[in-house]
C-alpha cells in the first residue's frame, strides 16, 4: 500500500472556530499576548517554555520580531471572538510534509483560557486543519515529562502516550525528559465527531461551565 505525503506544509492562514479565532502571530497582538503573560500562575505556565515571562511588552515584541524569522516553526496567536483580545499563542513545530507528520507546540494558554473550551478549541482548529485539510498522519504533542499538566492534557485531548526520550534537551540549564504523544489519522474521525459535541453551544451554561466532559478514551 502507498502511503502518501501531506498536500504541504500549513500556511498563514486564518482557522476560525465557534469562540477561538487563530491568527498568525504579528506585533499587533503583542500588547494582549503581555497582559496574558502577567499575574498570577504565570511564572509556573512560563517554566515549561524554552523562553522566561516577559517583563515588559518590548520583550513580547522582541520574541514575536524572532519567530517571524524562523522557517521550521509557525507561530499562531489565539483570539478570544467575545473579547476579540489575543489570550494565548500555539505553533506548527516539526513540521514534516513528506513524511504527513506535525507537531502542536510552542504552547502558552494565559490565564484567561487556560483549561476552557477556548484551549480545547484551539488545538481541535489545529488537529482538524492538520487531518482534514492538510492530510496529515500523525499529529504529535511533546513535553518535559515532568510537566504534570502538561501530560494530562494531552491524554484528555485523546493523545496516546508513545515513550520516554531520556535526557532529550537541556531547558534553561536543566534536563528534559521529553514525554512523546500522538494522534493518528485512523483516531481522528472518531475525535472529530466528540470533539464536535463537547463543543456544540448546547453543551455549555449561561456561565460557560460543561454540562458534559470531553470523552476521549474508551
Amino acid at each position: 500500500m502507498t502511503v502518501q505525503p501531506a498536500k504541504f506544509a500549513p500556511q498563514r492562514i486564518v482557522l476560525s472556530g465557534k469562540y477561538a479565532r487563530l491568527e498568525p502571530i504579528a506585533i499587533h497582538h503583542a500588547a494582549d499576548l503581555y497582559a496574558a503573560s502577567i499575574g498570577e500562575g504565570v511564572p509556573e505556565r512560563y517554566r515549561w517554555l524554552y523562553e522566561y515571562p516577559p517583563a515588559t511588552q518590548a520583550d513580547i515584541e522582541s520574541w514575536i520580531n524572532g519567530v517571524a524569522l524562523l522557517h521550521d516553526q509557525t507561530f499562531v496567536a489565539v483570539i478570544d471572538k467575545a473579547s476579540g483580545r489575543a489570550v494565548g499563542r500555539q505553533a506548527w513545530l516539526r513540521i514534516f510534509p513528506e513524511h504527513a507528520s506535525i507537531e502542536i507546540g510552542g504552547v502558552y494558554w494565559g490565564p484567561a483560557m487556560a483549561r476552557s473550551r477556548l484551549a480545547t478549541e484551539a488545538l481541535y482548529l489545529f488537529a482538524r486543519h492538520a487531518f482534514d485539510d492538510l492530510g496529515y498522519r500523525r499529529f504529535e504533542w511533546k513535553c518535559n515529562n515532568l510537566n504534570a499538566p502538561s501530560k494530562a492534557a494531552a491524554l484528555r485531548f485523546g493523545f496516546q502516550y508513545e515513550g520516554l526520550f531520556r535526557q532529550d534537551r537541556i531547558a534553561k540549564g536543566e534536563n528534559r525528559d521529553t514525554a512523546w504523544y500522538s494522534i493518528i489519522d485512523g483516531e481522528w474521525p472518531a475525535l472529530r465527531a466528540e470533539y464536535e459535541r463537547w463543543l456544540a453551544p448546547d453543551n455549555f451554561d449561561a456561565d460557560g461551565a460543561q454540562k458534559s466532559k470531553l470523552v476521549t478514551r474508551g
